[in-house]
């Protein structure tokens, strides 16, 4: 074979490889024989070659897959990160709206008891001035009383002295 001869390679080159090499052997042709195994040789080179190729496209793939799935994975944890920390904030909110409410509630509760305090001491001091106010009208009433009394008795008495003068 020269170098300028174009062979047949892969699973038919190792063929025609081993059919030369088994004509060349038969046929005391040493060259041919020579050149059936140079070209088996070529063949199962190429094949190796083509199975490392196919081995090192797979690997690339499964590489690209992995890789792929990693980006993924990460996507995945960012958007629960994401998720998550928007749960919490949710959440944050939510307390923070309770909390408020409550303290509003609490404060609505104070102002109602201090308005309830604030009227029950208008309502005694009311109480305590319309007491005294009786207190003062039975008074000024008992001493118009007495003073009539005493005006009356004051009469019965000039009575008694102008009858005794007499």
């Amino acid at each position: 074979m020269t170098h300028d001869e174009r062979t047949v390679g892969g699973l038919a080159g190792k063929a025609v490889g081993k059919v030369k090499e088994a004509i060349g052997s038969a046929t005391g042709r040493e060259t041919l024989e020579r050149e059936g195994r140079l070209q088996e040789a070529q063949s199962e080179t190429e094949l190796e070659a083509e199975r490392s190729a196919a081995q090192a496209a797979q690997q690339e793939q499964r590489g690209a897959a992995r890789e792929h799935e990693a980006e993924l994975q990460a996507d995945r944890e960012r958007l629960e990160n994401q998720v998550a920390a928007q749960l919490h904030d949710e959440q944050a909110q939510r307390d923070r709206v309770a909390a408020e409410s409550r303290a509003n509630a609490q404060a609505t509760r104070k102002r109602a008891a201090a308005d309830a305090e604030a009227d029950h001491q208008r309502q005694r001091a009311d109480a305590q001035v319309a007491d005294a106010e009786r207190g003062r009208t039975d008074a000024a009433q008992r001493a118009n009383r007495l003073e009539q009394r005493a005006r009356e008795e004051a009469r019965k008495a000039d009575e008694l002295d102008g009858k005794e003068r007499a």
